[in-house]
């Protein structure tokens, strides 16, 4: 299939190693950042945060998160050109969404007069997934998983590598980040860059997906 959409996502894959010496562009992280921050989300809740690390400093603090786990993953930290922490908040609340409401309102998409109705009627559904302890951690890191793949096409088009580490410290994230999260938990990663050539494995390779008849039913 020769379309713009299906090249992207043929020429994707997971880097396995990055070029240090290479750097995102500051307009291209732009077109990222932007792009996260248009993602979807259930009752467009948005109950995330996205850190970026571009910083030596930053990458240093992350690159020590691997202490106890997942090693594996720990040279993108500085090999990479930067890396987003894919962050939710794991108690989200009425209060949080009603600011999410109140842009709805003063941006125009959503009539005044309904404020009410779209408050208490969409936060229905966040209750639906909220336990007695008012933990909803579950349904948030769902939605990071939306702007997860959003970001992974997004950089495609740009033609930039990409590596979705689940394979990350949440605990340790959360300590060494504790105040740029905020409460946030991070159990997700992706770094970004550009793979170094003839040291990635996984350069080039053809893709192993299931077909078509396996995953899709037209009814």
């Amino acid at each position: 299939m020769s379309h713009q959409i299906i090249k992207d996502l043929n020429n994707r894959y997971t880097a396995k190693q990055y070029d240090s010496a290479k750097r995102i562009s500051a307009e291209d992280m732009d077109v990222l950042k932007e792009a996260l921050r248009l993602s979807a989300s259930s009752i467009n809740a948005q109950p995330w945060k996205f850190i970026v690390l571009e910083s030596d400093q930053a990458k240093e603090r992350f690159h020590g998160t691997f202490a106890n786990k997942h090693q594996f993953n720990q040279h993108h930290a500085k090999q990479a050109s930067h890396t987003i922490l894919f962050a939710h908040n794991p108690n989200f609340t009425k209060d949080d969404y009603r600011k999410v409401v109140d842009v709805e309102v003063s941006s125009g998409h959503l009539p005044a007069e309904r404020y009410d109705a779209m408050l208490d009627g969409a936060f229905g559904f966040v209750e639906s997934n909220t336990d007695e302890k008012g933990f909803n951690g579950h349904w948030t890191k769902a939605q990071t998983y939306i702007a997860l793949g959003n970001a992974l096409h997004v950089l495609a088009r740009l033609g930039i590598d990409s590596t979705p580490m689940e394979g990350v410290d949440a605990e340790l994230i959360g300590e060494t980040f504790k105040d740029e999260l905020n409460g946030y938990v991070c159990d997700v990663a992706l770094a970004i860059g550009y793979h170094k050539g003839g040291e990635d494995y996984n350069h080039g390779l053809q893709k192993a997906r299931l077909p078509a008849e396996d995953v899709i039913t037209v009814l």
